[in-house]
């Protein structure tokens, strides 16, 4: 609820505090007191279009301040997170609007700079203002057909129309995707063609790169090799010489060894000279043996680079042919494989494009169908919902003096406009007099006709909108005695469990109020100024006693107004 408004220097308001109350609250006094300052400074505060023409002559900027006291999961909550307007649970949601004289206008909600879209949102969810000069609520076409749905009660229904909607939507972008291709499908089948080709062609191996770039290595370093070790082969040059050389000296140790005897005292010249003979014995037999075995390595070793003619081309050319396709493809080398397999996969899909077509084809005409059946019981049950709400607004026109109106609620289908809420478009539409043609609430009624039809919908559709400050604007205009009475019954009985303000010229409509503000226009320092008073016991008396006899209040509009606030 609004929990309060604050205003500085907004027309003729230099400063104005107000808090209210859950209820109907009633805001009386003359033509011109400055009823319309206070709907245009709360206006003001939920995001309005703000005019340099509102800031009091003399100062530079005017403000509003509206206070709101929140229910736990109020949509005004999912507005402020969305918009990450920080907020802590149970505290309230303050919009604050400054407008200086340049025209210039600033919003903040919750002490937190925002956009006046923003503000302008919160304002939607947050207050109803009905009267002859304003379009929100329920005189706002683009609400009807959500208003209609939450008095039908059409959650189940609305939440299957969405799904078939996401299956339709996925089905058409799925057979969208499956044309697109198609279209490309004979240039793909071209380029995957010759990819497959070269691939084939070079076969690749997951290794295959490491293993050719060390090929290359040892092939470019063979013919260099291969001379040393012919350099280091030729200095073995007269091998068998020195071999016969080496055989000769080891036949003369022999000999030496046999003139000796085998044994001798080891401490004696003969032992020492058969250990030094044994010595040098064992090294020439060593080196005998390493010299053949250095000979074998190194022919060996030049048996090695001995590489076939053009064995260096062919490695290179495999390897720069590999990594040419790999760069192509923008792969690395040892991906080349598993990419064969994936444009293998996608030429077969291409090849298979016409089946998938048709298959695709053939889900979206059961989306489709899915879809109508669905939209349709959801037009079913909002035309259904649309006569009885019809009926329903029709029987409360009477006692607010629009008995000769008449009212409908028109249910279009039309298959183009179809979306996740259905197809239909929803208008409340009435025909204010007999033969006249039904036409949309806000083009065909008057200003005080305006804001008793808005009344007879509120009762019809009360519960649907909760949370919401209902604000009528001037709803008794034109009528009197028992039509504004039966005015009262009715905001009275929408303020049970809300709150409605009235602004009102009606003593039978402020003598049902829960609270009564009186609104007044006086000279002050020079210049006229508005102030609000609220009225309690014999000051409320006093006001519904004016406004039933006018300036002069007899004691006979005293006693009615007494027999007004006790029924």
């Amino acid at each position: 609820m609004l929990a309060s408004l604050s205003i500085r220097d907004i027309v003729l308001i230099d400063r104005l505090d107000l808090a209210f109350e859950a209820g109907l609250s009633a805001l009386t006094g003359e033509t011109g007191a400055g009823k319309s300052i206070l709907l245009g400074a709360l206006g003001l505060a939920c995001g309005e279009r703000a005019d340099r023409a509102m800031v009091r002559a003399g100062a530079e900027q005017g403000s509003a301040i509206a206070v709101f006291d929140l229910p736990d999961g109020h949509a005004a909550f999912a507005l402020l997170d969305e918009a990450g307007i920080s907020f802590e649970p149970g505290e309230p949601v303050i919009l604050r609007r400054v407008v200086t004289a340049d025209g210039r206008s600033r919003a903040h909600v919750n002490d937190q700079p925002a956009s006046v879209g923003l503000l302008r949102a919160l304002g939607d969810v947050l207050v109803e203002i009905h009267g002859q000069h304003d379009g929100r609520g329920l005189l706002d076409p683009k609400s009807h057909r959500g208003l209609l749905d939450e008095y039908a009660g059409n959650d189940a229904v609305l939440a299957s129309v969405a799904k078939a909607w996401e299956r339709l939507s996925a089905a058409r972008k799925h057979l969208d995707d499956l044309r697109a291709r198609k279209a490309k499908s004979a240039e793909e089948e071209a380029f995957l063609t010759h990819a497959l080709e070269e691939l084939d062609a070079l076969s690749p191996r997951v290794g295959e790169e490491a293993a050719l770039a060390a090929e290359r290595r040892f092939l470019q370093q063979a013919e260099t090799a291969l001379t040393d070790l012919q350099d280091a082969a030729s200095a073995f040059a007269g091998s068998d010489a020195l071999s016969a050389r080496l055989g000769a000296a080891l036949r003369g140790l022999e000999r030496v060894r046999s003139g000796l005897g085998e044994s001798g005292d080891a401490a004696s010249a003969q032992g020492t000279a058969l250990n030094a003979l044994e010595r040098a014995t064992g090294a020439i037999e060593r080196a005998l043996i390493e010299f053949d075995e250095a000979e074998s390595a190194l022919s060996e070793a030049a048996s090695a680079f001995e590489v076939e003619p053009g064995a260096l081309e062919r490695a290179e050319e495999r390897l720069f042919a590999l990594r040419a396709l790999a760069r192509k493809h923008q792969v690395e080398v040892d991906a080349l494989g598993p990419l064969r397999d994936e444009l293998a996969g996608r030429l077969e899909a291409v090849g298979d494009s016409e089946g998938r077509e048709r298959e695709a084809e053939a889900a979206l005409k059961a989306a489709e169908a899915d879809y109508a059946r669905a939209a349709g019981a959801l037009s079913k049950a909002r035309s259904e919902a649309g006569g009885k709400l019809a009926q329903s607004v029709m029987a409360e026109l009477g006692p607010l003096k629009l008995d000769k109106a008449r009212f409908r609620v028109a249910v279009t289908a039309d298959e183009a406009r179809a979306g996740p809420s259905g197809w239909d478009t929803v208008a409340f539409e009435v025909s204010t007099n007999p033969g006249a043609p039904f036409g949309p609430l806000e083009r065909i009624a008057s200003g005080g006709e305006l804001s008793r039809f808005a009344l007879a919908l509120k009762v019809c559709l009360a519960g649907q909108q909760d949370g919401l400050v209902m604000v009528f604007d001037e709803v008794d205009q034109g009528v009197g005695g028992a039509v504004a009475a039966a005015v009262g019954t009715r905001l009275s009985q929408l303020a049970k469990s809300g709150q409605a303000l009235v602004v009102t010229h009606s003593p039978q409509v402020a003598a049902r109020a829960d609270h009564h503000w009186k609104i007044a226009k006086d000279e002050a320092g020079g210049a006229m100024r508005t102030h609000v008073t609220l009225l309690t016991g014999q000051t409320r008396r006093e006001e519904i006693a004016r406004m039933l006899s006018g300036a002069e209040i007899t004691e006979a509009a005293r006693a009615a107004a007494d027999e007004l606030m006790a029924s």
